[in-house]
């Protein structure tokens, strides 16, 4: 089917033609008329031409699948999400600085930690003092406190290490969410587990108008998220990286590639008091 706009247009370019046809009929000989309506088509066409680029380029209104390979400006609209760059290739966060690290020592109680990771990257622990931890992930974390402490102090130790509060991971949920801000997640936080943090959708909100916006070396990447597919195992829960910005949109909002832009901005700039998950 062909769309009312390009309906219209192509309506007036009729209109158009037969009025120079008539016009070089009276005033021109043939040979000018032929010309100056063959102009006119060739302009036609190019403008039709452009418009279609246009298009293609910012995307129709519609939704979040019809977007699916549009642009605007850096920021391009598809259907999954990859880890970003700086996650382990198990798809687990890295420690960062500041993270808080909950360490159970197996029977050991009096090892048991909660810490914060040092600026400098470190953390301090009970007999083998000084343990590099940012940039690592959690597994490859325990083992290297398993390998130290077994070194000396304890024949086979067995540690779990817990991401309680991860500083690099910070999440901002924007739009139609009842307490809309910045939150702190950890390394196994779902798309699910941040709406139900940032208190739900609002009664205004699309439940199938969901949208997670991810930076990449190359660009930005921007996906469309259904709770209600979801909830119903339909479709699976995604998990959330740091610097990740969600924007729930409101039921009457129609979607473009352009407005994805401008929500991704205004979110982008917002400062708002963060909330540990």
């Amino acid at each position: 089917m062909v769309c009312e706009r390009c309906a219209e247009r192509s309506n007036g370019v009729r209109v158009a033609i037969l009025v120079t046809k008539a016009f070089m009929f009276v005033c021109l000989p043939v040979r000018g008329i032929l010309a100056a309506v063959s102009i006119f088509m060739v302009f036609a066409a190019l403008s039709g031409c452009a418009s279609s680029r246009d298009d293609a380029v910012t995307g129709s209104i519609g939704s979040g699948s019809n977007l699916i390979g549009t642009y605007a400006g850096d920021l391009r609209v598809v259907a999954y999400l990859p880890p970003p760059k700086n996650a382990s290739a198990s798809g687990g966060q890295r420690i960062s600085q500041n993270d808080v690290l909950e360490i159970d020592v197996f029977k050991v109680d009096e090892l048991d930690r909660v810490i914060r990771v040092e600026p400098s990257g470190n953390v301090s622990m009970p007999l083998i003092g000084t343990v590099r931890a940012a940039g690592l992930t959690v597994i490859e974390f325990e083992r290297v406190l398993e390998r130290r402490y077994s070194q000396k102090y304890l024949q086979g130790a067995e540690i779990t290490v817990f991401m309680k509060e991860s500083f690099g991971l910070k999440l901002t949920m924007d739009g139609e969410f009842k307490k809309p801000g910045i939150y702190s997640g950890t390394s196994q936080t779902t798309l699910m587990q941040a709406v139900a943090q940032a208190g739900g959708l609002t009664a205004l909100a699309d439940e199938q108008k969901l949208y997670v916006f991810r930076q990449y070396p190359n660009g930005k990447r921007v996906a469309n998220y259904s709770i209600s597919a979801i909830r119903n195992g339909k479709k699976a829960d995604p998990k959330l990286y740091g610097g990740d910005i969600i924007v729930a949109f409101a039921s009457k909002s129609k979607i473009a590639t352009q407005n994805l832009r401008q929500a991704l901005g205004i979110a982008s700039s917002a400062v708002r008091v963060a909330v540990p998950l």
